[in-house]
């Protein structure tokens, strides 16, 4: 594993699974089968970052926040990438509009502010995932870690094992 891998705590294709963990709620929000605020939505927004928060927990990276952090701006490209996608199929020939400038013009004004939206979003939401991440690692993983290290004899985990 490389240097950033090991400071993740997990490879980019696991990265890229938890953060995809997130898409059915932005299909099925632009597909319009569910609505928002209703229980389905919530559980569809909330579950993914649970199961975040879950795995980095269960891994215990030495950068709790970081890991989750790149796992939102990884949603938030999967998040640009469903909305552009599924753009004809959320807005249909209704789609927003920004007044008297060229239709075509104001189709490729919101499609970049959508991009940028969804960036913003993902990297926002892993860093508030992140935060309660790192919080939980400190208060359930630090004495986890303390109690090793007292098994160990007062070394750190991984100094456990003798030195040859």
């Amino acid at each position: 594993m490389s240097a950033k891998g090991r400071t993740l705590g997990f490879s980019w294709p696991a990265l890229v699974a938890l953060a995809a963990l997130a898409v059915p709620r932005v299909v099925l929000h632009d597909l319009h089968v569910v609505e928002e605020g209703r229980p389905a939505a919530v559980l569809l927004a909330v579950v993914p970052l649970i199961c975040w928060v879950v795995a980095v927990l269960w891994r215990r990276p030495p950068r709790p926040f970081l890991t989750v952090v790149v796992i939102g701006a990884i949603h938030g490209v999967l998040l640009a990438a469903g909305h552009q996608v599924l753009w004809d199929e959320a807005f249909g020939a209704t789609g927003p509009r920004l007044g008297g400038i060229d239709a075509r013009a104001q189709e490729a004004i919101l499609r970049v502010a959508a991009v940028f939206s969804s960036l913003v979003t993902g990297v926002l939401t892993g860093m508030v995932a992140g935060a309660v991440a790192a919080v939980l690692s400190r208060i359930v993983v630090g004495p986890q870690r303390a109690a090793e290290s007292e098994r160990a004899g007062g070394r750190p985990p991984d100094a456990a094992a003798p030195q040859g």
